[in-house]
């Protein structure tokens, strides 16, 4: 298997099991330990992986972290754990903190064995930041963010490569976050900046309580503009290539793209990208030349995007992988196998247009 799929085996274990793990020593046991395991580290050999690790602060002589990575003796990462039921934003890691400005590694761990966060010291030597660069979820597995996890593996860690890959993706997570509050509820500071790009007056309360609202609007329209841009340029592409015009479909049974980039499902823990609607509304372009538009429908999963007739599991168009840097359609043959095809982007789609009508055909003796 590779690091992906041993990493989904483990989140469907802890899944299974969470609970019935109650205490900390549990929670290490069942979960904490196959992690560190599934990143490639021995954790039955001690010049490698060693619990209960020792490194004297100050007057406070004995304290002990976790675990604690070694490589070449030196620690590389130490890891805090907390019982699976914590909840980490009510967690203070100040053994992980201590320690991290005491040893020699660089990368500090605070886990529950359901969630990860990872820290450094990207703002300040030596001295771990108050926010991780990483956060993986093992009930929520995000491909992209494996991606990034597996450059903490054995057999991919280099220190330099990883403190500057922490930086991008503490500062590029920050900034989502903070672009997706805008999008949502404009902050009085970001109200104020896009007023004054626009309007020459003093900016007052009254002033920027009558901009709100046309903001939100106005970011709204751009996005979904944008799409809208895309869909006629890969409708275009599709008239090329066949000859003849596309109707673009009506997306009155899409999921709903309210704030323009994602879709977010909070009871299940997925979001739908512009990019995944994007491709999406390519697939129900192609089929829709062989099957009514209306019997093609979206169903996001934490795993992969899919594209079905009739909104029914049984009957898969296909399936779009694109939470990892190599994008995949998923195609099935007549036994509804699936293949992993790469893609380099959503219009490679309309290569695979013969297969997708012939799915979506496959289903019409049922």
């Amino acid at each position: 298997m590779d690091f992906l799929d041993k990493m989904l085996a483990l989140s469907s274990k802890v899944e299974n099991n969470l609970d019935h793990i109650e205490t900390e020593e549990a929670t290490k046991n069942a979960f904490v330990m196959p992690f560190v395991a599934t990143l490639g580290y021995d954790v039955f050999d001690p010049h490698e992986v060693v619990p209960e690790y020792t490194a004297d602060f100050g007057t406070k002589k004995g304290e002990k972290v976790d675990y604690a990575i070694l490589r070449d003796g030196q620690p590389i990462m130490l890891f805090e754990c907390k019982p699976s039921h914590t909840d980490l934003d009510e967690v203070h890691a100040s053994q992980l903190y201590r320690y991290f400005s005491v040893t020699d590694a660089r990368i500090g761990v605070l886990t529950n064995g359901v969630q990860y966060r990872f820290f450094s010291d990207i703002e300040e030597a030596n001295k771990m930041d108050s926010r991780p660069f990483l956060e993986v979820n093992m009930l929520d597995i995000h491909e992209p963010l494996i991606a990034e996890l597996k450059k903490l593996s054995k057999s991919s860690f280099d220190l330099d490569e990883m403190i500057e890959a922490a930086g991008e993706l503490k500062y590029t997570r920050a900034l989502k976050q903070y672009i997706g509050q805008q999008l949502s509820d404009p902050s009085e500071d970001f109200v104020r900046f896009m007023t004054k790009q626009v309007y020459s007056g003093l900016v007052t309360q009254k002033v920027r309580d009558q901009f709100k609202p046309i903001i939100k609007r106005a970011l709204s329209q751009f996005i979904s503009e944008r799409i809208s841009e895309r869909l006629q340029s890969a409708i275009a592409r599709e008239e090329e290539l066949s000859g003849g015009p596309v109707t673009a479909p009506e997306p009155t049974d899409e999921p709903d793209l309210e704030e323009g980039v994602v879709h977010m499902d909070e009871e299940r823990g997925v979001v739908t990208t512009e990019e995944e609607m994007d491709a999406f509304r390519i697939v129900k372009a192609i089929v829709s030349q062989v099957v009514d538009p209306s019997r093609v429908a979206p169903r996001d999963v934490k795993t992969y995007f899919g594209v079905l007739l009739d909104d029914n599991n049984r009957k898969p168009i296909c399936r779009l992988h694109f939470n990892t840097e190599q994008k995949y359609i998923g195609l099935f043959d007549d036994e509804k196998n699936e293949e992993r095809v790469p893609i380099d982007s959503i219009e490679d789609i309309y290569r695979h247009a013969d297969q997708l009508k012939e799915a979506a055909l496959s289903y019409e003796s049922d």
